[in-house]
């Protein structure tokens, strides 16, 4: 196979990224089995806990309704607002339900993915409207996956409500000679044990349906080895885009340095290729720090520049050598080379003392010898 089919292939993982781009765009994964189970076993499980109170406002509810007001019937116009009244009292008896299915909804969403909310699962997709696309999901692997969990939807439920019909036969013979009252809890127990039993099926084939989402969901992200450079490349930049930023950023620390080299006290040169400008201030330095340093067309603006400010430039080849080498910008020299650049500073403030004043010999310069390529 040619590099170029490999490359068309996806076979790498989805990087964070691209999982975290999927969730903003509203793409999570969604089982709605897990849902279908929270919000059924949540109302089930209330309505077993609420059983009671449920059942005194629903016979309130029903002798309100079952026998109104024998005024009403005088006066028509009230009846609409009557049948008002009587459809929020029945909410109210069933609110704490609602509530309980309402937040069970929320359920499914963490446990898969997390809540996200955003406003492009809301633009309307034009790809779904294709006949094209329409076909591959009626015939597509998604078509023989839904199948396949309806055939499961229909086992696991008949087979639940199968054993509870068989078990709860004995009971539903005997209804027909019990009390109306002790017939109908009766029969209530048995409808409550029916959807108990349902609600269990719907969770097993939920915790059968939500790590096929999730496992499908990851298939789709996942991205070819070209998808997988390009977005390495975003994010890092490229190369192009990084070598100019470094070189922005080089020209931007030049041109702080040469802000410096007027305030230097030496310049230390080789006595071209090199420059090293170093300034020392012993009330606040423990040593002199470099300021500024370069080699060839940068040694030479240097040392332009510190003619022109009239600072001292002293050739010393392997010394300037050493500095370049070891020194560090706005940093302290290295101590091996403490003892050399006290020399040299000592015979600049000698010279300046020479030129300002009487001084009766030219002082003469005397450097340490050592080997500018040894490192301490």
């Amino acid at each position: 196979m040619s590099d170029n089919d490999q490359s068309g292939e996806k076979t790498e993982q989805p990087t964070p990224k691209r999982l975290d781009d999927a969730r903003k765009e509203g793409n999570i994964p969604r089982s709605r089995e897990l849902s279908t189970a929270a919000v059924y076993g949540a109302c089930v499980l209330a309505m077993m806990a609420f059983s009671g109170m449920l059942a005194r406002g629903g016979l309130e509810w029903m002798k309100q309704a079952l026998q109104p007001d024998p005024g009403l019937l005088q006066q028509p116009a009230e009846l609409f607002g009557h049948a008002g009244q009587l459809l929020l009292a029945g909410m109210l008896v069933i609110a704490p339900l609602l509530a309980i299915g309402l937040l069970a909804s929320f359920v499914s969403p963490v446990l898969m993915g997390g809540l996200q909310w955003t406003n492009k699962s809301l633009v309307p997709k034009l790809d779904r409207m294709s006949p094209i696309a329409g076909l591959k999901r009626l015939y597509g692997g998604e078509a023989v996956a839904e199948f396949a969990k309806s055939l499961l939807r229909v086992l696991f439920v008949g087979a639940a409500g199968t054993l509870v019909m068989v078990s709860s036969m004995p009971l539903l013979r005997g209804l027909l000679h019990k009390p109306l009252e002790t017939a109908i809890a009766d029969g209530l127990q048995f409808a409550l044990r029916l959807m108990l039993a349902t609600a269990v099926a719907f969770f097993l084939l939920a915790a059968l349906d939500a790590p096929y989402q999730r496992w499908n969901w990851l298939r789709k992200l996942k991205m070819t080895r070209e998808e997988l450079k390009r977005e390495h490349k975003e994010s890092e930049g490229s190369p192009e885009v990084k070598g100019r930023i470094r070189q922005m950023q080089m020209q931007m620390s030049q041109r702080r340095m040469m802000q410096d080299v007027p305030t230097a006290d030496v310049i230390v040169v080789n006595p071209t290729h090199y420059a090293v400008a170093l300034k020392y201030q012993g009330d606040n330095m423990n040593a002199p720090v470099v300021v500024a340093r370069g080699v060839d067309e940068v040694a030479l603006r240097i040392r332009a520049l510190a003619q022109q400010h009239r600072v001292a430039v002293v050739s010393a080849p392997p010394l300037a050598r050493a500095l370049y080498r070891e020194g560090q910008l706005g940093k302290e020299i290295p101590v091996r080379l403490y003892s050399a650049v006290a020399q040299v500073l000592s015979y600049v403030y000698q010279l300046n003392d020479w030129r300002q004043g009487p001084a009766p010999v030219l002082p003469a310069l005397q450097v340490q010898e050592f080997d500018p390529e040894a490192r301490a």
